[in-house]
């Protein structure tokens, strides 16, 4: 592959009637590829990972995989007995965690969220904003005018607010990574969950315009969207056998994922091996129909 690419910066410089040695940016990517990039064991070692809504679901199966590859990860949740469960069970592992109380949106405890991983270890390398709410069907219609205000609020406005909030802190260290969760649902409307989809669809579109304004200053930031998972969240689309029925038609892989099959993407989404991803958004649904 390294050859392949040097012939073909070769022929192209020729062919454009210029004669010089490959740049040291195409230099350092053929050395990439030779070096069979990353140490999957120790991707994050060292890294600081700070986490919102991390105590179950996919926000817990995110905050292991990191710890597991080298992450001092800062989790959160609303709710202290959900902090300490938490961390009592990743602390038995060995792994590297702490916590606080976080309600997004509430102003203070996003303060108290970024200054723990700054008392504890003094840089913020990455964010994962996973928090959100609006899960509960009913017509769009139905939908008073207090909870379209926090659908959105919680959903769009925090997550923009939090990554204000960890910039200083990237900028500082020269770089950083961001992934927000954003859903498939972003893509196909479900007219029983409408202001959920539509504040994801918003967020799809915040995704693409932060990136703009952050890759600058060398951070990333990209998002997932996942599909059905087996979550506390979205219990009322598995638990009802008649939902879930349906759903499945619409899923080529005819199941619901559990939520370590996106810890692995967020992890790549964070990763070195992911250095020329931003503004993205990948779905992981099953096969579930988002795009072309």
């Amino acid at each position: 592959m390294v050859t392949v690419m040097r012939r073909m910066f070769s022929f192209w410089t020729k062919s454009h009637g210029i004669h010089q040695q490959p740049s040291p940016m195409i230099h350092r990517c053929t050395q990439r590829l030779y070096s069979s990039a990353v140490d999957w064991n120790t991707v994050h070692a060292g890294k600081v990972a700070v986490m919102t809504a991390s105590t179950d679901g996919i926000g817990f199966a995110v905050a292991r995989r990191l710890a597991q590859q080298g992450a001092h990860v800062v989790l959160s949740s609303r709710k202290q007995e959900n902090v300490d469960k938490a961390i009592k069970q990743l602390k038995s592992e060995n792994l590297s965690v702490s916590g606080t109380v976080c309600s997004v949106t509430n102003k203070e405890h996003r303060k108290n969220l970024v200054d723990l991983a700054l008392e504890k270890h003094g840089r913020i390398d990455y964010l994962f904003s996973n928090a959100a709410v609006g899960v509960n069907p009913k017509n769009v219609f139905d939908t008073t005018e207090e909870e379209w205000t926090e659908i959105l609020h919680t959903n769009v406005t925090t997550t923009f607010l939090l990554v204000k909030q960890v910039l200083p802190h990237m900028q500082k260290l020269g770089g950083g990574s961001i992934v927000l969760t954003s859903s498939a649902a972003a893509y196909s409307f479900f007219k029983d969950i409408g202001p959920y989809s539509v504040s994801k669809t918003a967020l799809t579109g915040l995704t693409k315009i932060l990136a703009s304004e952050l890759y600058p200053m060398n951070i990333r930031l990209n998002s997932l969207a996942p599909g059905i998972i087996k979550t506390r969240m979205s219990s009322f689309a598995w638990t009802d056998e008649a939902v879930l029925k349906d759903i499945l038609k619409l899923y080529e892989l005819q199941r619901i994922a559990e939520p370590e099959e996106c810890a692995g993407i967020v992890s790549f989404l964070f990763s070195s091996d992911a250095s020329y991803m931003t503004g993205e958004t990948v779905v992981v649904s099953g096969g579930y129909k988002t795009r072309l």
